[in-house]
């Protein structure tokens, strides 16, 4: 059988729109898998929320960067709402896993040094005892109150009155009253379902200061996007507590996901950091914006799903600490954090840009009377209790949670606030039909159509700033001198096109280089490509005419409204000189071809790069010829190269046994045994005359480590 089959008797089985399966049996219902927010799935069938959750053999799925045993809220639901426990059917090194988890997730971390959050040479807040507040928060429950974990037995079966349960042959099996219901494979597909708003018709050029609502309500909303948003700084992207499936929407929106290269993670709860690792997972580096407690909970949490130590996963984006009383910033905008008052540790933020400012508080019970108690009840120190009643409620624009007390703030004592106060709030994590029919509050709204705009003056090295930018976001210039940066500076020109507009002409001298600031364009070589090439916001082109002085060998359109930066070819030459990409294009010039192109568009594996990575890719091939029959590589070689097959077969086995024929477009080789120095696990061998393109190890590792998220996602050998 396939293991990617599905078989199931529909009438007791129905699929979850985000991914998993509900399971009805005599013995109740049973969801098998739990993607992010599939209990807003299960909220709105006739069954309801399921009590009795089978998780998935795999619980990470690398190449959507997302937790499948996702329990926090359908544990939340039964315990706070329906008053049970919530039963995991699981093997049993996956309980050791799940307790990790939901340890961060539903008390907190079990120690803290919270003092090395804070900036001990400044006065403005007193250091917090968060372990006290968490344990206020916790009151009196236990992790044994509101889970109960079913192990297989050593014979792979779980008995549950009259369904039994096998985990077989990396299948999930179900049996009600001895009758088979289910045969599942032992890993779950998942579908994001959000809401896209207004696709714009042209790429969305970012405002100077703004925010952008990437989902106004909570996690048991089945009819609104889960809360977090997007601060857009001189022209550049935040991301804040991104929900799970923020870069989808942003690319369904026309929204180049490449304008956004930070994030601020608050805190370290589902419906907060479910959309983080998707998006440590795209292109280049992110820079994560946090306090050390805060990370290193959502370091231990996604270490326990996805089984990856926690220096590993660190290594996958760039930290960027907080401390509390120190300000930070970001694009040029200064942000002071504190920590909210919650049950485990939240981060929010007063920031100020030129001259406007902006309060968020996270979740956050922000109830004076809350307040008050705590601190009567010893809680809470006075300091604390001073601070917490300091909240910035001048700033021009506050984003406010809204919820049930005592971990958010009642939205009664939002709207008892003044008239000129609740016209700057914007409340967001509640659900429409919670918020106030007649109020002066607002209630924030998704989507880049409702994106609250700031009429800020200029900075005064905005442009500089802008160009500056570009280099950042182009790998093989990161590492430049400072030197070379101020050159940069003056060779560059900028130019617009309309859409529709040819910028390049096939057979016309090559005398520029180009870099795309905005917009989209396409490129027509004439050749048969199977994939169209379409290149968007920080890829470049044009510059292999550059190096080979030939003409040009395509014709390039604007795809839409398009801004560029420019260099000619004299400056060009001079600025690359001596630098790795001048390597780089003298290889590109000599391997790239239509048939390059479509073999990495193509590949099960390679066609998950952007546009840049490819080109980058291209320029590491190496052609081979391989004549006769032979071995390419042997269980337990050092890998040398990495090949793609261009014509003929090559077999892989183990242990003298054929495993699988490899064809056209199939490498030969695994990412991540490169990157981390690990012989190959496979003999690979062909049996007649075969063509390649391969890859230097040493170059793979280059590549590698700019583009961490990739390796990650390809993690896995694509054989097993």
């Amino acid at each position: 059988m396939d293991k990617k089959t599905y078989l199931y008797s529909k009438d007791k089985v129905r699929k979850l729109q985000r991914g998993g399966f509900t399971v009805l049996t005599s013995s109740g219902t049973f969801q098998y898998g739990v993607p992010p927010e599939t209990v807003k799935d299960t909220m709105v069938l006739d069954h309801g929320v399921p009590d009795k959750y089978i998780l998935p053999n795999q619980l990470f799925n690398w190449y959507k960067g997302i937790s499948i045993g996702e329990i926090e809220f359908p544990i939340y639901f039964n315990f706070f709402i329906m008053k049970r426990k919530t039963k995991i059917i699981c093997r049993i090194d996956q309980i050791i896993q799940m307790k990790k988890v939901l340890q961060e997730a539903l008390f907190g971390p079990e120690e803290i040094d919270i003092e090395s959050d804070y900036d001990l040479s400044q006065s403005e807040y007193a250091i917090t005892d968060l372990m006290k507040e968490m344990n206020f928060f916790r009151s009196s429950f236990l992790l044994d109150d509101v889970v109960e974990f079913i192990p297989y037995s050593f014979d792979n079966t779980v008995q549950f009155e009259a369904v039994k349960i096998e985990n077989r042959n990396n299948r999930i099996i179900i049996y009600d009253n001895n009758e088979k219901v289910v045969d599942f494979p032992g890993f779950i597909d998942y579908k994001g379902k959000f809401e896209i708003g207004e696709r714009l018709a042209e790429p969305y050029f970012p405002p100077l200061f703004g925010i952008t609502c990437l989902g106004p309500s909570h996690g048991f909303d089945p009819k609104d996007n889960t809360s977090g948003f997007l601060i857009w700084i001189n022209h550049k992207g935040i991301m804040v507590d991104p929900p799970v499936n923020s870069t989808e929407w942003l690319i369904n929106s026309n929204v180049s996901p490449k304008l956004i290269d930070s994030i601020i993670l608050t805190h370290c709860h589902a419906d907060h950091d479910a959309g983080t690792f998707q998006k440590i997972l795209e292109e280049g580096k992110v820079t994560l914006y946090t306090t050390e407690t805060v990370l290193m909970s959502f370091l231990r949490k996604y270490s326990s799903l996805s089984g990856i130590e926690t220096e590993k996963l660190k290594k996958l984006f760039s930290f960027q600490p907080i401390k509390i009383g120190r300000a930070v910033y970001i694009h040029g905008a200064e942000f002071k954090m504190f920590y909210s008052l919650h049950s485990i540790p939240t981060i929010g933020f007063r920031l100020n840009f030129e001259n406007h400012s902006i309060a968020y508080t996270s979740d956050h019970n922000n109830d004076p009377s809350n307040h008050k108690k705590l601190f009567e009840d010893n809680v809470i120190s006075e300091s604390r209790y001073k601070e917490l009643q300091s909240f910035p409620w001048d700033s021009d624009v506050i984003y406010h949670e809204a919820g049930i007390p005592p971990l958010h703030t009642p939205v009664a004592f939002l709207d008892s606030l003044p008239d000129d106060v609740k016209r700057k709030i914007f409340v967001y994590h509640i659900a429409a039909k919670d918020f106030p029919r007649e109020t002066k509050l607002n209630l924030l709204k998704f989507g880049i159509e409702n994106t609250l705009y700031f009429n800020v003056r200029k900075p005064e090295f905005e442009k500089t700033y802008q160009i500056l930018g570009l280099l950042n976001n182009l790998d093989f210039f990161q590492d430049i001198p400072v030197q070379k940066a101020q050159e940069f500076l003056t060779i560059v020109q900028e130019e617009r096109y309309s859409k529709g507009d040819k910028i390049i002409e096939k057979g016309s001298l090559g005398d520029k280089f180009y870099i795309i600031y905005m917009g989209n364009i396409s490129v027509n070589s004439g050749d048969s490509l199977s994939h169209r090439k379409i290149y968007g916001t920080y890829d470049y082109f044009g510059e292999v005419a550059l190096v080979t002085k030939q003409t040009r060998m395509a014709d390039v359109f604007a795809e839409t409204d398009v801004i560029l930066y420019t260099i000619t070819r004299d400056k060009f030459l001079n600025f690359i000189a001596g630098t790795d990409f001048e390597i780089t294009l003298q290889k590109l010039a000599k391997t790239r071809t239509a048939e390059t192109w479509n073999l990495l568009s193509s590949s099960n594996f390679f066609k998950y790069c952007s546009t840049t990575q490819k080109t980058w890719l291209e320029s590491m091939f190496i052609p081979m010829e391989k004549k006769g029959s032979g071995i390419l590589m042997k269980t337990n070689d050092v890998h040398e190269y990495i090949y793609i097959i261009r014509s003929g077969e090559v077999i892989m086995s183990k242990d003298n046994a054929d495993i699988t024929v490899l064809k056209r477009g199939d490498f030969i080789g695994t990412l991540d045994r490169v990157y981390s120095d690990l012989p190959s696990r496979f003999t690979f061998r062909y049996e007649n005359d075969i063509l390649l393109y391969a890859m230097k190890a040493e170059d793979i590792k280059k590549f590698a480590h700019k583009n961490p998220g990739l390796i990650m996602k390809l993690k896995y050998d694509p054989y097993l």
